[in-house]
């Protein structure tokens, strides 16, 4: 079978054949030649730092984006490792003022506790108690003309 230019149904799918080779090994290239690329651009040797220092390329920075090149991860993981340091230490200040705070309230409160068991040892006192029933007058209670004398219980 012929087209009107003349070629066979054979010939066009040579052309097919051709053509899809040739666009897989045009890819081909691109994907190796960009892996060729990526593995140039992450390779460890940095061959043109290694060479005479220049002031250009110490006020440039050149040296110092190489060094954070390498060592991101380190400086990320010391930034990381300063700011729980902060904050930790913020968090003990913040306890250690709390503790003082409560052993204040606490010292108060022992002191407010012995006042209060003072006075209380003051008003239970004998004379205390006596002075207090001569001035109620109403009270029937009086102090004991006779001595207390022992009950003895016979043991079985």
């Amino acid at each position: 079978m012929t087209n009107n230019d003349g070629t066979t149904l054979s010939d066009m799918e040579l052309i097919i054949e051709e053509t899809s080779t040739e666009e897989t090994s045009d890819e081909n290239e691109k994907t190796s030649s960009a892996y060729e690329q990526l593995k140039e651009s992450t390779t460890e040797d940095d061959d043109d730092m290694t060479g005479t220092l220049t002031l250009r390329q110490i006020l440039g920075g050149d040296h110092l984006l190489v060094f954070v090149r390498h060592h991101v991860w380190l400086i990320l993981l010391i930034m990381l490792l300063t700011t729980v340091y902060v904050g930790f230490r913020y968090q003990c200040q913040k306890d250690v003022i709390e503790i003082s705070d409560l052993e204040k309230v606490l010292t108060d409160a022992k002191y407010k506790a012995l006042a209060s068991s003072s006075n209380l040892t003051e008003l239970c006192r004998q004379s205390n108690v006596l002075k207090v029933l001569r001035e109620n007058n109403d009270s029937l209670l009086r102090i004991s003309d006779q001595p207390p004398y022992i009950i003895n219980i016979p043991e079985e």
